[in-house]
């Protein structure tokens, strides 16, 4: 029986074809605009459940200091596909970078600057003369002079401290800084660094700021060049985030299980406060991911009034829905 089975699977084997070209494994790098947090657990959960590999992907994901370094990498080919704020792709392309914006992770803005309770920084206004701390590529250090212009701000009257992306937290409960820019998805490592309640956030969203953040964004060379594979990513991808939806505690396993080091006890609130920025009718109407054009538009015009950039940048430069999926948002994340 068995040289019966072995013969008959030889003979399979004879007549099977050969694997076409578009079927073999092709490497994707994927630049993180940071290292591993909640933010991230969707790409994680894709690896795991094999998204990526059904559709012939073989993907790395590298961390980054902050989405001026994962837009750099991805527009120099140094990565494939990257995440960044949008918030930070807009100047960039401003500047001559070749990137856009084809999918959205957080649909709502987390940037947002952290002080202590108790901090006579009470608004935007009382940052002047202050020290505010970020790395040299993030985001909200990126984008201060709009924010500074919409709130009265003089930039020249706050001094800006460099430091590495895995240092805010300790940079603000040290007190090495009065103020430390940084999403408020990161109320939880806040918190258990400085105690419940002393962490005490600035929302930009609150104080005339509000628009597009996390994103996944491609180069030209990629978009142009190996178009199906941007679509494949994607829709693998967002399939990670449906999962991460639907059932956050087996996402948080597969997080810990593929990123031993991350403490669960900050990462788990983290990755639920990102969750809430995605639950939009936006998503509910047009799948996770949807690029709204007015929205975009909107953001692309608060870059150009807000920022000295080299010229004016168009609304269609910044992004692409070609390659997007349509990925539902489960029932649960509806807004009710």
């Amino acid at each position: 029986m068995r040289r019966s089975a072995l013969t008959v699977l030889a003979g399979l084997l004879a007549f099977a074809p050969s694997l076409p070209a578009s079927a073999q494994t092709q490497k994707v790098v994927f630049a993180l605009n940071w290292f591993p947090v909640g933010d991230h657990a969707a790409y994680w959960v894709a690896l795991e459940k094999g998204y990526y590999r059904e559709r012939g992907l073989e993907v790395e994901l590298q961390n980054s200091k902050g989405s001026g370094d994962s837009i750099a990498k991805v527009d120099t080919g140094r990565a494939d596909i990257g995440l960044a704020d949008a918030a930070v792709v807009i100047p960039a392309v401003g500047r001559g970078a070749k990137v856009k914006v084809v999918g959205v992770v957080f649909d709502k803005t987390p940037l947002n600057i952290w002080v202590w309770k108790g901090s006579p920084i009470k608004s935007p206004k009382d940052l002047e003369g202050k020290t505010l701390a970020a790395p040299p590529g993030d985001a909200q250090r990126q984008l201060f002079p709009a924010f500074a212009k919409i709130n009265g701000i003089d930039p020249a009257k706050v001094k800006w401290v460099s430091i590495e992306p895995a240092a805010k937290i300790v940079t603000l409960a040290e007190k090495r800084a009065d103020a430390v820019a940084d999403y408020t998805t990161g109320l939880p490592f806040y918190e258990k660094a400085m105690g419940k309640g002393a962490a005490v956030m600035m929302p930009w969203a609150d104080y005339g700021f509000d628009m597009y953040s996390m994103s996944i964004i491609a180069s030209e060379k990629t978009m142009k060049g190996r178009p199906k594979l941007l679509r494949d990513f994607l829709e693998a991808s967002y399939r990670g985030w449906r999962d991460v939806m639907e059932n956050p505690k087996t996402a948080l396993e597969i997080f810990k299980k593929r990123v031993p080091e991350i403490d669960l006890s900050i990462i788990e609130p983290n990755m639920l406060m990102g969750l809430q920025l995605m639950k939009t009718e936006r998503y509910a109407r047009n799948g996770i991911g949807w690029i709204d054009k007015a929205k975009m538009c909107q953001s692309v015009e608060l870059i150009n009034a807000n920022m000295e950039i080299p010229r004016k940048v168009g609304c269609e430069e910044v992004f692409s829905t070609d390659f997007l999926p349509r990925i539902e948002l489960p029932k649960t994340m509806r807004p009710s």
